[in-house]
């Protein structure tokens, strides 16, 4: 499963989760992960021409 944890971890983590965010906040949190993950993707395959490898930054 995912990094290496089974089910009954997983369903902890979500409980504890819970628990500290309140079910409310959950699909704000998820939701702003999915967002950052994304930007974090894109930036990876599409690096910005500020950043050139092997260039000295000033």
């Amino acid at each position: 499963m995912l990094f290496g944890l089974g089910w009954p971890e997983v369903a902890i983590i979500i409980v504890v989760a819970i628990v500290i965010f309140g079910p409310k906040k959950i699909p704000e949190l998820g939701n702003a992960l999915g967002k950052t993950l994304r930007g974090f993707k894109e930036e990876l395959n599409n690096p910005s021409e500020d950043n050139h490898p092997g260039e000295q930054q000033k």
